[in-house]
Formats: structure tokens, sequence, C-alpha cells
């Protein structure tokens, strides 16, 4: 088991983070990096993860912010149209069936 470093801690307010394995869980880990991390955490997910790996968190993860996104997007050069959570969601593009 891989433990995270004690000062991720206040990252995971949700779950048991004695539970939390960078080798098991490592979208939910940098997602939540990503979207909550200060300069050393986001120092230590680049040391801890490759590239790739962040990047494929950036284009697939529902849960990022639109801030959040469009700061990572700029940072890794990454395209706007590729990243999933500013794609506009199935209920907004849907029509309303009743008109109250």
């Amino acid at each position: 088991m891989k433990a995270l470093p004690q000062f991720l801690k206040k990252y995971f307010w949700d779950v048991d983070f004695s539970k939390l394995d960078q080798e098991i869980f490592p979208s939910f880990i940098i997602e939540r990096v990503l979207e909550e991390g200060d300069e050393k955490a986001v120092r230590w997910m680049r040391e801890n993860f490759n590239n790739a790996q962040i990047k494929n968190v950036l284009y697939n993860s529902k849960n990022l912010s639109p801030r959040s996104a469009n700061y990572w997007q700029l940072i890794f050069n990454l395209k706007r149209e590729k990243i999933l959570c500013f794609r506009k969601s199935f209920q907004k593009e849907q029509k309303p069936i009743w008109k109250y």
C-alpha cells in the first residue's frame, strides 16, 4: 500500500484517509488535488503521477469545477472541447416536456 502523506489529509475530509492508496485510487486523488490542492499538494501530485494520468483525469472528470478545469486546461495546453466537465449535460440540453 502506498499511503498518502499526512499534509494531504485536509483534502480528503469525507473519506477514510488511512485507506487511501495512490495506486488503487489515482483518479480520485488527482481530481481532489486539482480541485482543492495548494502549491505543495500540486507539487506532490506532479512528482507522484505522470502527465498522462493527470490529463486523463482532466479529460474525464465530471467533478471538477469549470474554474479549476479552465485553469488546468491552460496549464496543460489541452483542447477545451475534449474536457468532459465543459460539455453541457444531457439534462440541460433536453427541452421541457411540460411548460408550466
